[in-house]
């Protein structure tokens, strides 16, 4: 063979990148079983078919062996290193000894793929997939042109859709290798499959999703499954491609994505190897006889069989009841092995989360696994409502799913399937920009009401001018901030990376449903939810000076020492303050509006109409009057008028009970009585019980019209019973002479009644607005920075919370234990924290808790949809929300009469924090747990609060899927145990506090600092637990039932939707630090943004 010696030597000079693979060798001829020479170490660089020989790396090439008509000898020793390189041309055989097994075969593998046969190969099976192209397209240029009529007679460039049931995946299957042939003889495999698509109108082949990785067997049965959600563009034309890889080293295998936009293939040098690959149509699949396709796997140049791949069909509503030819389990190397292919199988999607303490993990297994299934929500729907009637409302909240498929064998050798769902949800942006409009609303009133107090002393009027001008500039914010909110466009939540942009402070970080749906054979499906979410907190203001929860204590103490600048009011009286403002604006207007109903009445002389309009405005008032029934209000009137220029007292105040002053609504029967009073004098004398006197003129004026509306009834039936014999026609007239004298003689006392009123409203309007002044005053502009934060805080609580609701609602309408519970005991709503108390995290644990907290002031109301915009309505104000959630007529009409009347329900929200980081250990040895154990003792009461409230409210027998109220209270008494004992990283806590969150038909929710990483952990780990102990996971499945989940599951694509990388964000050294059933697998962690 001629070469060119100047040229190989330029070659072999070239950078490491320009060469296939290079590396340290021993190399010696060999001339039958002799070596010629004892093997010397060289420098060996592959570039295509040649072999460089250096002594070095930096010196020439001292030999180039030619890779053509050769082939490679691997030993069958298993620490043998090295392997002979045999030549057709008869010269001495080539001995290479690597460093390590793995290095031996990865060369193995290169040299038996230089030569220039696999190239030509790999040339003709590229030109057959070409020709295969043509041919596709010429069929499609051929339909253009056929007439119009033709070409619709086809379908024209419509494809068959897969028949589905509604809301459900269009297709879903199952997968199963049989015969791999390794590289090597020896090689035990390690394999996966990496699911493509072609679409088949761009011919496009898209990387959709991949198995895990089975090790050790040559019949991998592959617990991951393939489904495709209900809005994939997915034909029977559709062509799905399977290719398999055997994975060296799993800690590189990081590149594998779910559909990728850039459609880029993923390097072929990341600790994989290609083993071969098949395609099959959909259509096929669907269509065939046995549900069940067994495909030839292929070499890339389509000669070389390596095996067969089998492909079984999964529909809902079908399960087969075959046992498992059997099971076997490496318990050594926890490494397992499956047979039997699996056929069709009845299954959902679902969701859970969970925590579990190293040290009492298998005795809380053994523990559980003597309970009854209390857990399990049966999933089948009533009669009369379908999932098309359930879809609509759902539709509008959750948006984006992502489906994973599993099978996992039970304990009695049989199979259950698993659907694993994640969704976005549209409340992250819904909710946050309702509130903020509630909050512009808010603020407009009272800095109006601050505007109206009128003349005031100079420096009262210069604080006034200041907090309005402060107040200004934060309505701006909030003004600024809704606008920006309202160009959002694209996806449906905050993703991790954007938790420090000031424009999204507002939404909820990473707010995700995720949904586990059981399908077992023994027992009926289960549907378990979670909601995952950022931890609450204000991370774009920062956490230099700690959270809400310090901030708020330190606050309060530096107001009570604020000198004669302001006056303080506490917080209760701030409170109080805000609510007799919300009452005014609220009853004013209805007292207004039934008091000229009962005009209208009077005009259409209707007694019966007379008495409803009376009975619904003496209700209203009576609440209006009972609205200052405080001493709140007259001492804020004189301290008002302390601030008027010129103010002088006529004397002290003197208290009057209570029952003084109902005594005055009593006696006083006419508007004569009433003496009329000027608006607040500013130079003049002021007396301090003028406020007790107008006050009661309001009732006064109600006793007025109450007693008049009497008179005209008992006039009315009197004059029936006279003149009951009279000529009709003069009865018809004295009607319409006594209908007008009705509405004359109402008409003073009612106008007198709207008058008092207004004067009451003027003066405590003013009274309260100086209250709220001396709030503000007290602390600017702390106060305001401090309002901001909290209402940032509520608001990525609150939309979690609509969303928990709505959904729990949603599957629960047919449990009319749960919708008596609703309604008569309220919603347990249970968050899981898993922030360490150390740096910033310890002032996102202290939001977080303050946030949680506010929840109890929000009440949800279910009503009936009128339109087909399904999406919540939020009323109310800072101290009070009401979350209007809207139903389908037909699922409306399945709720109990008190829901549907409109019975406001409560929310019991508890937080539970266990902090599980390697920063939680820093505070656990050399910092402070103070705050986690605080939170933790204060939530334990409230749960105690709730069941207590539970037990006396609801009968025994209403709910018979829960288990004895002995359960519960053991279980609560350990939670109690728990918190007590103060262990380091005593998940166990997390554990017991969702255990009796699903007893008590709670909403679950999951929260570290992104809802990511951690968050992940835990909610493979109950998902996983939840399987073991509620369905009979097989024991030694767990482990690997857990690493499916993490490294193929949808909590790997949360991560990927939020840092574009299939990474945990963990480091070996953090790991370290975890508990041990919080580790992800290998290869699913490195350095992530996170």
């Amino acid at each position: 063979m001629r070469f060119n010696a100047k040229d190989l030597a330029l070659l072999a000079k070239r950078p490491s990148c320009c060469f296939d693979k290079e590396g340290k060798l021993k190399i010696c001829r060999v001339v039958g079983d002799e070596k010629l020479i004892e093997p010397r170490e060289r420098w060996c660089r592959l570039k295509g078919n040649l072999l460089f020989l250096m002594k070095n790396k930096s010196s020439e090439a001292s030999e180039v062996v030619i890779l053509e008509r050769c082939w490679v000898v691997e030993f069958k020793s298993k620490t043998d290193v090295s392997i002979i390189l045999k030549f057709q041309s008869g010269e001495p055989d080539l001995y290479i000894e690597a460093a390590s097994k793995p290095d031996c075969e990865a060369w193995a593998v290169a040299l038996g793929e230089a030569n220039s046969e696999g190239l030509r190969n790999k040339i003709q099976q590229l030109r057959r997939l070409i020709m295969e192209i043509k041919e596709e397209r010429a069929s499609e240029e051929a339909r253009q042109f056929l007439p119009s009529s033709q070409v619709d007679s086809l379908g024209e460039p419509q494809f068959t859709s897969i028949q589905r049931i509604a809301n459900e995946p269009k297709l879903e299957f199952s997968l199963a290798c049989k015969g791999l042939v390794a590289a090597t003889r020896d090689r035990k495999l390690n394999t996966f499959i990496q699911v493509s698509v072609v679409h088949p109108a761009e011919h496009i082949l898209t990387r959709y999703s991949s198995t895990e990785i089975v090790e050790g067997t040559r019949d991998p049965l592959f617990l991951t499954g393939v489904t495709f959600p209900p809005e994939y563009p997915i034909y029977e034309e559709t062509k799905i491609k399977l290719t398999v890889y055997d994975v060296k080293d799993k800690s590189q295998d990081t590149v594998r994505t779910s559909v990728l936009p850039d459609h880029k293939e993923p390097r072929a040098d990341v600790g994989r190897s290609f083993l071969g690959c098949a395609t099959f149509r959909v259509g096929d699949l669907v269509k065939s006889k046995e549900q069940q396709l067994t495909l030839t796997l292929r070499t890339s140049d389509g000669g070389k069989t390596v095996g067969t791949i089998e492909v079984n069909l999964v529909k809902m509503g079908e399960f087969e009841d075959g046992e498992m030819d059997h099971i076997t389990t490496d318990a050594q190397d926890q490494k397992f092995l499956c047979f039997l292919p699996l056929k069709s199988c009845s299954c959902g999607f679902l969701s859970a989360t969970c925590a579990h303490n190293t040290e009492n993990l298998e005795r809380m297994t053994d523990r559980r696994a003597k309970e009854e299934c209390a857990l399990v929500r049966e999933c089948t729907a009533p009669e009369g409502l379908s999932g098309k009637d359930n879809l609509p409302s759902l539709n509008a909240v959750l948006k984006n799913p992502i489906c994973k498929l599993y099978r996992f064998p039970t304990s009695d050798n049989k199979w259950m399937r698993i659907r694993e769902q994640m969704a976005e949800t549209t409340l992250s942006f819904h909710v946050p920009k309702e509130l903020i409009n509630l909050h512009i609303k808010e603020d407009m009133r009272r800095n109006q009401e601050l505007k109206d107090l009128g003349e005031l002393a100079p420096h009262w009027d210069n604080m006034r001018k200041s907090v309005i001008a402060h107040c200004d500039q934060m309505l701006s914010m909030y003004q600024d901030t809704l606008a920006e909110l309202g160009k959002h466009t694209g996806s449906s939540f905050k993703s991790s990376c954007s938790k420090g942009e000031k424009t999204l402070e507002f939404i909820p970080i990473n707010l995700h449903l995720q949904r586990m749906h059981v399908h077992s054979p023994r027992l009926k499906d289960a549907l378990y939810d979670v909601i995952t979410v950022g931890a609450p907190a204000a991370h774009f203001q920062g956490f230099k000076n700690g959270g809400l929860r310090k901030l708020l204590s330190k606050f309060e103490a530096e107001r009570r020492n604020t000198g004669y600048q302001c006056i303080y009011y506490s917080p209760e009286n701030t409170a109080k303050a805000k609510e007799v403002l919300s009452n005014i604006n609220h009853l004013q207007p209805l007292i207004s509006s039934h008091a000229d109903l009962l005009l209208n009445s009077a005009s259409q002389h209707s007694p019966d109409s007379l008495k409803n309009s009376l009975k619904m405005l003496s209700e209203k008032t009576e609440l209006f009057v009972h609205a200052f029934k405080d001493q709140l209000v007259r001492s804020a009137l004189l301290a008002l008028y302390t601030a008027r220029p010129g103010c002088v007292l006529k004397k002290p105040a003197v208290p009057r009970s209570s029952a003084e002053e109902s005594d005055d609504l009593k006696h006083q029967d006419h508007p004569s009585q009433i003496k009329r009073q000027d608006s607040i004098p500013h130079h003049s004398e002021y007396d301090e019980e003028e406020w007790d006197r107008v006050w009661a003129n309001v009732g006064k004026s109600l006793n007025c019209v109450i007693a008049m509306v009497d008179r005209l009834l008992e006039k009315d039936n009197s004059s029936k019973t006279k003149e009951g014999e009279s000529d009709p026609s003069a009865a018809d007239c004295k009607v319409l002479h006594a209908g007008g004298d009705w509405y004359e003689q109402l008409y003073p006392l009612v106008i007198t009644l709207k008058d008092c009123m207004g004067e009451v409203v003027t003066r405590a309007k003013q009274s309260m607005a100086f209250v709220l002044l001396q709030e503000l005053a007290c602390g600017l502009p702390q106060c305001l920075m401090l309002t901001l934060r909290r209402d940032i805080v509520f608001s990525q609580a609150l939309a979690g919370l609509v969303c928990g609701f709505i959904i729990k609602l949603h599957t629960s309408l047919h449990d009319q234990g749960f919708l008596q519970q609703l309604h008569t005991v309220g919603l347990l709503v249970q968050y899981e924290g898993l922030l360490s108390t150390y740096s910033e995290e310890a002032g996102m644990l202290e939001d977080m808790a303050v946030g949680i907290s506010d929840l109890q002031k929000v009440m949800f109301k279910v009503i009936e949809a009128k339109s087909e915009d399904f999406l919540p309505i939020i009323t109310g104000r800072r101290e009070h929300y009401v979350i209007e959630v809207q139903l389908p007529a037909k699922m409306f009409e399945l709720l109990p009469q008190e829901i549907k009347e409109g019975k406001l329900l409560r929310m019991y929200p508890v937080l539970f924090n266990v902090g599980i980081n390697e920063q939680q250990t820093l505070a656990e040895r050399f910092g402070d747990t103070t705050l986690q154990e605080n939170i933790n003792q204060e939530n334990l009461e409230l749960l105690k609060e709730y069941y207590n409230l539970f037990t006396e409210k609801m009968p025994p027998d209403c709910l018979p899927h829960f288990q004895e109220q002995n359960d519960l209270k053991g279980l609560l008494e350990n939670l109690h145990q728990n918190i007590q004992a103060k262990r380091r990283k005593n998940v166990e806590i997390m554990w017991l506090a969702a255990t009796i969150c699903r007893k008590l038909n709670g909403v679950r929710f999951t929260c570290c600092k992104s809802a990511k990483d951690r968050t992940s952990m835990s909610v493979t780990l109950e998902q996983c637990s939840i399987l073991r102990d509620e369905h009979q996971l097989h024991k030694d499945f767990f482990i690997r039932a857990l690493d499916c989940m993490r490294r193929e599951g949808c909590r790997i694509e949360n991560v990927l939707k939020n840092v574009k990388c299939r990474k945990y964000a963990f480091n070996m050294i953090q790991l370290m630090a975890f508990p041990k059933y919080y580790r992800p697998p290998e290869g699913t962690y490195g350095k992530a943004d996170t």
